[in-house]
């Protein structure tokens, strides 16, 4: 009998593609890996009393709300896009952006202390948070609302259409509200820092603690 190497060539190619397939079986056995959490964003759109203003930034009440979020809701994180001194129209002109950036499934909009502070026309307050709400909830974010209440030295009807503005957009846009952030310390002169204003360090934890109860339900 003749031998022919092309003939003996393919019961070896088979025998290597056999050892080849054994080879790998111990990987095809390990378990595949686990897929990555999804991340969550809460964005937070505020002024000064959501910026920290005069204290680190780890001390702030938004900040405070990070660490809860790290130890109650694995998953979510929470990203200060609050600057001091912002007015409405300020978030109106950077909401677009900062929704596109941070894709956010709930946005808090804590807006309208410094507007009222500066008298302007509330016509333009509630148009500018209209649209806040309206770009919010355009990519698919819940809203949570954090109102404000003014001194009265501005006058009964212009603190009772400041604060008539939250509750009527609360209730067109169907969004959570929080109708007034300083709610648990503005009886408290203590409780604000010289300018009487703006809460102390201490204050802080309190006003997270008045906020959880409104934003926990946007996170489940």
């Amino acid at each position: 009998m003749k031998w022919s190497y092309a003939g003996a060539r393919r019961p070896m190619q088979w025998a290597i593609g056999l050892l080849a397939l054994l080879a790998l079986l111990p990987a095809f056995a390990q378990p595949a890996p686990a897929a990555a959490p999804t991340q969550h964003t809460v964005l937070v759109m505020g002024d000064s009393l959501s910026a920290g203003y005069n204290m680190a930034a780890a001390e702030g009440w938004v900040a405070l709300l990070g660490e809860r979020l790290a130890k109650e809701k694995p998953g979510w994180r929470v990203v200060n896009a609050s600057i001091s001194g912002e007015t409405t129209a300020g978030g109106s002109s950077r909401i677009v952006a900062e929704v596109l950036r941070h894709r956010p499934d709930v946005v808090v909009i804590a807006l309208g202390a410094n507007d009222g502070l500066r008298g302007l026309p509330l016509r333009e307050t509630r148009r500018n948070l209209a649209r806040m709400i309206g770009a919010s909830q355009h990519v698919g974010a819940k809203v949570l609302l954090v109102g404000m209440r003014l001194p009265p030295n501005l006058g009964p009807d212009y603190t009772a259409g400041f604060e008539r503005n939250y509750r009527e957009l609360s209730t067109l846009f169907d969004t959570a509200l929080l109708p007034f952030l300083l709610e648990p310390i503005a009886l408290d002169r203590d409780a604000y820092m010289a300018d009487n204003l703006h809460p102390t360090v201490e204050s802080q934890p309190k006003l997270l603690d008045h906020v959880w109860p409104a934003l926990a339900p946007l996170l489940d």
